[in-house]
């Protein structure tokens, strides 16, 4: 490989001859060998940004000459494009608080500005990666200031893809309105529910979750970018902050605000956790939605088969013929992989000390891939599994039909202990409830819970022959009660 030697306060090193990184980039190459995985491109992004707006705020406030801040911010635009992602290769797993993503950033920044007003890699008298690119920051307060604008960046696309998938189940709730079941508590037989209910259930916690996630963004709206090293603002300008925050909203698009204490911006990552604990949150609503579609798309023969799933795979390699809830599994296992993340950002965000939180950098990784995974995982569950759920009416009608807990619209009629020994008698003669009534009162002792008067079989087939109604909630029976 031909390389060209840069030198650092440490030394010299030999930098990739082609690369727009450099020397200090190229130490963090070799120094973190861990995980072989590059940032997000939410983080280099969000850097890019930063690097831009610097350039012309320090060029408005006169500290930056106009050749280098225009040859920087070109480059700045570039990166944000989508150009020279191939150049951010530090590890995620690397020093505290972010210096070797950020060093990465200024460098690529520097080397790409050189080119643009003719010089060549490395030739840092013409563009500095730390006295031009990085003037009036420090990775301590450049580093949180893009884990806020990357989350900000996707959360759009976030909400719209739960709100997508939150939508299907709205759908499905109509489609499903008419088709009664039987439902389950502790996962036995209870009072019945219609299918569309426990669909149009998962739509409204989607969309709770998906407000929780927006009120947790505005935290991140805050920007601490200004604070230099330790929240002091030492070699920024005094009006830097309120131009770099006002520059980034017009460079972003996003809506942006000025920190009332930078130091606090600095030490706390609470801002993170906290919607790092939203995603948590989606994530176990998600899990439990996809233990449910697993749970009543069961079997289909020994199972509960209330629900039918898309066929997208083969299920097993020695099974002939067997389908299984793929889509369903993979959304289990990617919403336990958001919930491991969010432990992580929750360990990192109460391990800074003082000044500073040095855990930055496994924070952003975590936060921009628990976006990625959700992104990800719940698209590809809506579009090839949800949007195809069909309801099995038959099964579901059958076994609502075997269910005795319909006794419970009784209890006005007959009392909670009575209703109580017509399900035991069901359940061991494998009888209806309407069969166990008419054998009570042609046995003469099957009477009113407070009047001592026989109950008719036409009392009871008033509650008992619209389960329909029966999910609609009341008094079953009684005027106006249901």
């Amino acid at each position: 490989m031909e390389t060209r030697t840069e030198k650092d306060s440490l030394g010299e090193v030999q930098v990739p001859i082609h690369a727009y990184y450099g020397v200090q980039t190229q130490r963090a190459v070799l120094n973190f060998p861990v995980s072989g995985m590059r940032p997000y491109r939410a983080f280099v992004w969000a850097m890019a940004a930063i690097k831009r707006a610097a350039a012309d705020v320090n060029h408005d406030l006169g500290l930056l000459d106009d050749t280098r801040a225009k040859a920087i911010a070109q480059a700045g635009s570039e990166i944000m494009e989508g150009q020279w992602l191939d150049q951010f290769v530090v590890d995620p797993f690397q020093a505290g608080a972010g210096t070797s993503h950020n060093m990465n950033t200024n460098e690529v920044m520097a080397n790409r500005a050189i080119e643009i007003l003719g010089g060549k890699r490395g030739e840092y008298k013409i563009v500095s990666p730390n006295d031009h690119v990085n003037m009036a920051q420090s990775t301590n307060d450049t580093i949180p200031t893009a884990i806020r604008l990357g989350c900000l960046w996707r959360l759009e696309e976030l909400c719209d893809t739960l709100g997508g998938l939150a939508s299907t189940f709205e759908q499905k709730a109509v489609e499903f309105d008419d088709v009664v079941k039987s439902g389950r508590t502790h996962l036995q037989d209870a009072v019945p529910v219609r299918l569309g209910q426990e669909f149009g259930a998962y739509a409204k916690a989607l969309r709770r979750d998906v407000e929780r996630i927006q009120r947790a963004a505005e935290g991140l709206r805050r920007l601490g970018i200004g604070g230099t090293a330790t929240g002091t603002g030492l070699n920024a300008h005094p009006q830097y902050h309120a131009g770099m925050v006002k520059r980034l909203s017009e460079i972003t698009g996003l809506a942006l605000y000025t920190s009332d204490n930078l130091f606090e911006g600095m030490q706390s990552q609470a801002d993170a956790a906290d919607f790092s604990g939203s995603m948590r949150t989606v994530a176990i609503t998600l899990t439990r939605i996809a233990n449910d579609i697993r749970l009543l798309a069961s079997g289909p023969t020994t199972g509960l088969d209330e629900i039918r799933l898309p066929a997208v795979q083969p299920g097993s390699s020695i099974m002939p013929g067997k389908v299984n809830p793929v889509l369903a599994e993979m959304l289990n296992q990617a919403m336990f992989h958001v919930q491991g993340n969010d432990h992580a950002v929750a360990l990192a965000s109460q391990a800074g000390q003082l000044e500073l939180n040095v855990m930055m950098p496994i924070i952003a990784h975590n936060l921009f891939e628990m976006m990625q995974v959700l992104i990800g995982a719940v698209g590809a569950f809506n579009r090839f599994c949800a949007v195809g759920i069909t309801a099995n009416r038959e099964k579901a009608e059958g076994w609502l039909g075997k269910n005795a807990i319909v006794a419970t619209a009784l209890n006005p009629l007959i009392g909670y202990l009575t209703a109580a020994e017509l399900v035991k008698s069901a359940m061991k003669n494998n009888t209806t409830i309407r069969e166990e009534c008419l054998k009570r009162i042609q046995d003469g002792n099957f009477v009113h819970k407070d009047e001592g008067r026989p109950v008719t079989i036409e009392e009871v087939d008033v509650v008992l022959k619209d389960l329909y109604k029966l999910t609609e909630g009341g008094i079953a029976g009684i005027a106006g009660g249901g």
